[in-house]
């Protein structure tokens, strides 16, 4: 019963965040005016207001569902997209996409992406793999060297082909140019989830490592296969539709952990819908600070998210 009225109190406050969100912008709304058809204001929530409000809520649960699954295929509580190198791989691949298939649909650049990351993950897991002394904070800063060697590249190729503001928008994310029919692609991600759910028994056997999980008749190997391939695929949605956002992934399933163990089924609702209140939050935030003008929502939780993960951290080793 008290898991039931904790959920509830979530969805509450996601509702309420949503219906600030939905009024904050330079342009005057009445949500009454868009419930009783009022030209104006239905116009401004179809067009912009409703797409940036369901592009922050996916955002925020796809992320927050990313470093859930990163964090249980790798035994370690500090991996995540922005702290194992994915999302720079990602950046990588729409440069890649750019370079050749730059007039094409916003989907080619995702699979391009996709399968660059999904390489990059790959090759991740293949270094810890090959890496006999770990502890906690080992394994994250490997991945983080490694996605600054990845960003480097991309500057580089960025800079010789004269391509670095088209790199430069998707180093910052930005719900600001979400409008309709530029963010549905989104929608992608809901599957994902359900399959995450799917397999939540079998990723939390997984964590526990590959022996234990063959002596139970888990295919290893497989089960985080499609784990990398989720996160690579989400993670890919959100970098080339929205741009990149940090510690999401990293705070989130942390913070659920602490109240709520490691089980994925039991706290993959939790995680998803927390990620959006803290992305949601995080964006009113970066609307409202230097109103009328916009903070980018990376920028913002960058620096909530560093103090929460420092607080994690230090709790942690205490």
């Amino acid at each position: 019963m008290k898991q039931i009225y904790k959920k509830f109190t979530y969805i509450i406050i996601l509702i309420a965040l949503s219906l600030i969100s939905i009024q904050i912008g330079v342009k005057d709304f009445s949500l009454i005016g868009a419930l009783f058809n009022n030209p104006e204001d239905v116009f401004l929530i179809t067009i912009s207001r409703l797409p940036r409000l369901l592009a922050i809520i996916i955002t925020g649960a796809g992320l927050s569902i990313c470093g859930l699954i990163m964090q249980t295929v790798t035994n370690n509580k500090f991996v995540s997209p922005s702290t194992a190198g994915t999302m720079e791989w990602c950046k990588l691949g729409v440069l890649i996409s750019i370079l050749f298939f730059g007039g094409e649909h916003k989907l080619i650049k995702i699979i391009v992406a996709f399968i660059i990351a999904l390489v990059g993950n790959f090759f991740f897991m293949l270094i810890l793999k090959n890496i006999k002394f770990k502890n906690s904070l080992l394994v994250p800063l490997i991945g983080m060297m490694l996605g600054s060697v990845v960003s480097s590249i991309t500057s580089f190729i960025s800079y010789k082909y004269e391509l670095i503001q088209n790199i430069s928008a998707w180093l910052q994310g930005n719900f600001s140019t979400v409008i309709k029919g530029n963010y549905e692609i989104l929608y992608l991600g809901i599957p994902t989830a359900i399959i995450t759910y799917i397999y939540a028994n079998k990723f939390t056997i997984a964590s526990m490592g590959e022996e234990f999980a063959i002596n139970l008749g888990v295919n290893y190997q497989k089960i985080v296969t499609i784990g990398l391939i989720l996160v690579s695929f989400i993670t890919s949605l959100i970098v080339v539709t929205i741009g990149s956002i940090p510690f999401v992934g990293l705070i989130i399933p942390n913070i659920v952990s602490m109240m709520k163990g490691d089980s994925i089924k039991n706290t993959i609702f939790d995680i998803s819908i927390i990620g959006s209140i803290f992305v949601l939050l995080c964006d009113i935030l970066g609307r409202i600070i230097i109103y009328p003008y916009e903070i980018s929502v990376s920028t913002i939780i960058s620096i909530v998210g560093s103090i929460i993960f420092l607080f994690i951290l230090f709790k942690k080793e205490k």
